[in-house]
């Protein structure tokens, strides 16, 4: 949540191809502010919250439809697209087909709240089934999510590639290098997912992973906020950069994230995250 929330606001500045593709730019400016990326995000994490880790389809779905639709109405102009900024404001919302990269971006606290890949990737797939029920707006949300699982609980960046390669067939072999050049706006979930992901996996650290998503160019807050959402989980967070987040947010966004981080244990406010990194050293040094 909190590297989804980074890579945000992070990437903000650079939407649209304004940046000059490279990785040393300042990470915070006059112009970094949290979009509709970190309101979704936010609302789906309240929408979990409320339904708990045993509810059914039916519930987790209208928790989120609803979430959504408040969340949007607090924050109306932080960036929606076209259909979903008419989604937010219907009666009855359904979903329209999408395989916008929307379902991705606001799908990371579902990679931290279940005990299992299976409800994991459950619980993803419905949360972007309310708008983005198009095969590939699923398998967005499904494998941002599923790798956030494996990254918080243990496993190395070979067997995440190894997971969502096999599993949504998203080719990740490719380089940064060689993706930056021909590299442009591109909102989809199968033209920007594996992107973020690559942008991950060639990291060395969280703010490398964001500034490698940022410097391909395109929609860099929501590349930025998957590749980030994914870096967190396998890196951890230091506490500078955790309250850099909750300094760029407003009150009632910090309550929904004190509600997430007791779910999912973590109550000792400003500490880093080290499960992730304790589990690896403990698997790679055993006998």
């Amino acid at each position: 949540m909190y590297g989804a929330i980074l890579g945000d606001i992070i990437g903000s500045p650079y939407e649209f191809d304004r940046g000059a593709k490279i990785k040393t730019f300042p990470l915070f400016i006059d112009k970094s502010r949290f979009t509709d990326d970190t309101v979704m995000a936010v609302a789906v994490a309240d929408a979990l919250l409320y339904a708990g880790n045993d509810a059914g389809k039916d519930k987790v779905c209208s928790a989120v439809a609803s979430s959504m639709q408040h969340w949007g109405g607090k924050y109306p102009k932080a960036g929606y697209g076209g259909k979903f900024r008419e989604w937010l404001k219907e009666k009855e919302p359904k979903p329209y087909g999408s395989f916008g990269n929307g379902s991705a971006m606001r799908v990371s606290s579902v990679g931290w709240l279940y005990n299992s890949m299976e409800r994991t990737r459950e619980f993803a797939r419905w949360t972007a089934e309310v708008t983005h029920n198009h095969p590939e707006g699923i398998r967005g949300a499904e494998s941002v999510a599923s790798a956030i699982y494996l990254a918080r609980t243990g496993e190395s960046k070979e067997a995440i590639k190894k997971y969502v390669e096999d599993e949504f067939s998203y080719n990740l072999s490719r380089t940064l290098k060689e993706i930056r050049p021909a590299y442009h706006m591109d909102v989809t979930c199968q033209g920007s997912v594996p992107e973020a992901i690559i942008a991950f996996l060639e990291s060395t650290d969280f703010e490398d992973a964001v500034r490698n998503a940022v410097s391909i160019g395109g929609d860099t807050d929501t590349t930025a906020c998957i590749a980030g959402s994914i870096a967190e989980a396998y890196y951890g967070l230091t506490p500078a950069m955790e309250n850099e987040c909750l300094e760029r947010i407003p009150d009632k966004m910090k309550t929904v994230l004190r509600r997430f981080d007791c779910a999912r244990g973590k109550t000792i406010q400003g500490e880093p995250i080290i499960e992730a990194a304790l589990l690896r050293y403990r698997r790679d040094n055993s006998s």
